[in-house]
């Protein structure tokens, strides 16, 4: 299987407000980068939104180490939240509903076609790639 990293993040201007998300994939030195937005949105889907993109850019099944600075993206996944999250009709423990199930659901099809570690990294950190998803992420969410 192929190793494919990913970096992703999510903008927002207002919360909810205009949104976009930065993705930078990289394969054997050659990167991609991906970007995006909604004009209308929150923080937490763009940063949903650009794991789901630049996992379905992947044109076969790879194994892919996916670092983000979303705590709510890496934790939901690490900690099997959206798995019981989906085992209880998006319901959280506190049956509550869970936010954003619509993504949640394409995210966890995805990565039953990937191998993907979740990494958290600290945002605005000096993290190159990090830093570079969220130039992505802001120019687009600026451009709406």
């Amino acid at each position: 299987m192929k190793h494919v990293d990913i970096y992703t993040d999510g903008a927002c201007r207002g919360n909810p407000g205009r949104g976009g998300w930065g993705a930078v994939l990289v394969y054997q030195g050659i990167e991609k980068e991906l970007s995006g937005g909604e004009k209308e949105t929150t923080n937490n889907r763009m940063e949903l939104t650009a794991a789901i993109e630049a996992l379905s850019a992947l044109r076969e099944p790879c194994e892919v180490t996916l670092t983000s600075d979303s705590k709510y993206l890496t934790d939901a996944i690490t900690k099997g939240w959206a798995l019981s999250w989906r085992a209880r009709g998006w319901k959280k423990g506190d049956k509550s509903p869970a936010l954003n199930p619509d993504l949640w659901e394409r995210l966890l099809n995805l990565l039953e076609i990937h191998s993907v570690t979740f990494v958290w990294v600290k945002g605005h950190d000096g993290h190159p790639y990090n830093e570079r998803c969220d130039k992505l992420a802001t120019a687009f969410a600026d451009s709406l």
